[in-house]
């Protein structure tokens, strides 16, 4: 089959790293994340991915102990410096060749993050992590996520979660939450369904890039996604007229 994409941004939270730990990195999640990026890969599909830190340290949440804001969102991204090592490593131990770029400098571990090089890296087949965010404090991973995949020219974001798609609400927590599976971004938006925060969804909606949300620990959800079946949900269409 002829994939559908040929160009794929994979979003991958911190928390997916650390399995059923809860914290830090399952050694476990690692080989099967490489499988399934290797089985895409296979069909020629060029693979980015923004990988999250929420495993070792959240931002967000460090302001209850003191730690300003600021400081905070850098010490969030050097979390997903390590996340992306790890990820790289293991990539690399499945036969992948890989690029892992910083949007901090550190040349002793990481590119920096430069968009031709980074196309580049793709048109050769290489899986490039994009690692710290955007660089910037206040952004968050999905800013980080809608951004690079704008930038290389990726034609989907595939977010993964812990569910099957997007719901109405929590479904771990309301056992009558409705799973939608078709939505437009400016209904997402005005719903204020949790699928990425409003600043990563705004950048899709104006550069009409789609999203798809699907369960991650679906063995070849992702492969299905790239070859155009129906999994989980996509968040599509431009701004009404």
């Amino acid at each position: 089959m002829e994939p559908k994409y040929k160009r794929i941004l994979l979003k991958l939270s911190g928390e997916a790293l650390a399995g059923e730990q809860g914290y830090g990195i399952d050694p476990e999640v690692l080989p099967w994340m490489a499988e399934e990026v290797g089985a895409v890969q296979a069909l020629g599909v060029q693979v980015a991915i923004v990988i999250g830190g929420g495993n070792i340290f959240r931002g967000l949440g460090a302001e209850e102990t003191g730690i300003d804001r600021a400081s905070a969102d850098y010490m969030g991204m050097l979390a997903t410096v390590i996340n992306g090592l790890a990820l790289q490593n293991a990539l690399e131990r499945a036969g992948l060749v890989t690029r892992l770029q910083s949007a901090i400098e550190m040349p002793a571990v990481a590119e920096p993050y430069i968009r031709r090089r980074a196309m580049r890296h793709l048109e050769k087949g290489r899986v490039v992590i994009f690692a710290a965010g955007t660089g910037n404090p206040f952004f968050t991973t999905d800013t980080a996520a809608a951004l690079r995949a704008v930038e290389i020219s990726a034609e989907v974001i595939l977010k993964a979660t812990k569910v099957d798609g997007i719901y109405s609400a929590d479904p771990l927590v309301d056992a009558h939450a409705e799973r939608l599976t078709d939505l437009s971004y400016i209904e997402v938006l005005n719903r204020g369904l949790k699928v990425m925060d409003t600043t990563a969804i705004s950048l899709c909606m104006d550069n009409k890039l789609p999203i798809v949300v699907f369960n991650l620990w679906v063995r070849g959800n992702i492969r299905r996604i790239v070859l155009g079946e129906s999994v989980g949900s996509t968040v599509a269409g431009g701004r009404p007229a």
